[in-house]
């Protein structure tokens, strides 16, 4: 946010016109590999990217140093972007300097292109959204476009990167899961290459390699290389956007085509995965903590009294974080009843910790 107002100013014009182009462009023709903005060594452009891997961990540091990520999470200033955010980061300083930790900075990266009143609490880096109608009521596409402008503008001190989001409430130090160029990300059971092959060659043709090059991933939870990211994002924008264009794909992907989109474009630059199932829990269907690092609370967890799930139906006890969509969670949420599992339990307990230690919470 120190550049001067007229440097900004054509920095967001030129950075829209080329998303512009690109969308025009991404379907059939050779996808970007590089950052929008100035040209880099052209060296880059003539190496193979499906070949090309990030082996500079190998090559570089003694494996007793620490290997820093830094955990970036794209959010918009809605409510409920908000208030999750908050209670993420407080977690994220809980455990930042726990032993075994390898977590770096933070950075909220806010893509409605203004600052808030978090800004203080919450290291933030302010990204412009889409030009308006671009996102074609999908905010999501906001989040590549987003990732973009934040590698391109700001000082990132680690090496790598831990892509997250607001919903994600770490539960225990988390290492860097990474491996010699290999990006590790969670399988996510839904995201299925070979299952919409015939859609994926559209932005993944056969010269590119077999189907399952494409890991089902998406692009969070990911810890990856911060130079394997600066050339993945661009394509993960352009993927996004020209698959949203087309109506088959939109169909047949719907709310999760941006993941798919990550996991095309990572294919793409030859950065592999490690599928690490370990990374995060999804309650209520994982019921126990385990080894696992990160809880996602992107389903709702319905019970009775009994504490027997009645998923799909209101239960007499439930937490759902769609409940908060215009106002954040009260502070003391009533805990679940005897018999909910573990992973439940555990997160209206941290929920509740953070909210009661959260200065002017609700505000």
């Amino acid at each position: 946010m120190g550049c001067g107002n007229f440097f900004f100013t054509v920095l967001v014009t030129f950075s829209v016109a080329l998303i512009t182009y690109n969308i025009i462009i991404s379907a059939n023709s050779p996808l970007q590999q590089d950052l929008p903005g100035p040209s880099r060594s052209s060296s880059s452009i003539a190496v193979d990217p499906i070949i090309q891997m990030p082996m500079h961990r190998s090559r570089g540091k003694s494996g007793s140093s620490k290997r820093l990520f830094h955990t970036a999470v794209t959010a918009s200033d809605s409510v409920y972007n908000t208030w999750q955010c908050r209670i993420m980061y407080y977690w994220f300083k809980k455990f930042q300097n726990e032993p075994g930790s390898e977590m770096g900075g933070f950075t909220r990266i806010l893509h409605n292109g203004k600052p808030d009143k978090y800004m203080d609490e919450i290291p933030t880096f302010i990204a412009q959204p889409l030009p308006s109608g671009m996102d074609r009521g999908y905010i999501v596409l906001n989040r590549p476009w987003a990732f973009v402008q934040w590698l391109q503008q700001a000082d990132i001190k680690e090496d790598y990167i831990l892509m997250s989001e607001p919903d994600h409430v770490i539960v225990k130090p988390i290492p860097n899961l990474s491996i010699d160029g290999l990006g590790a990300a969670f399988p996510f059971f839904y995201i299925e290459p070979k299952k919409y092959e015939s859609v994926l060659r559209k932005y993944f043709p056969e010269d590119k390699g077999p189907i399952t090059k494409i890991d089902p991933i998406g692009n969070s939870p990911v810890i990856v290389g911060k130079e394997s990211l600066k050339k993945i994002a661009p394509t993960w924008m352009n993927v996004s956007l020209a698959m949203k264009k087309d109506p088959e794909t939109d169909k047949a992907f719907g709310w999760v085509l941006e993941m798919y989109a990550y996991a095309v474009a990572s294919a793409h630059h030859g950065v592999g995965n490690i599928l690490y199932k370990d990374f995060m829990l999804q309650p209520p269907w994982d019921k126990k903590i385990g080894k696992k690092f990160i809880i996602h609370y992107t389903y709702g967890c319905d019970y009775n009294m009994k504490g027997e799930l009645t998923y799909g139906k209101i239960g007499e006890w439930r937490f759902d974080k769609r409940s908060y969509d215009t106002v954040a969670p009260p502070r003391n949420l009533t805990m679940p009843p005897h018999g909910v599992p573990e992973s439940v339990v555990t997160l209206v307990k941290m929920v509740n910790e953070a909210t009661a230690n959260i200065p002017k919470w609700g505000q």
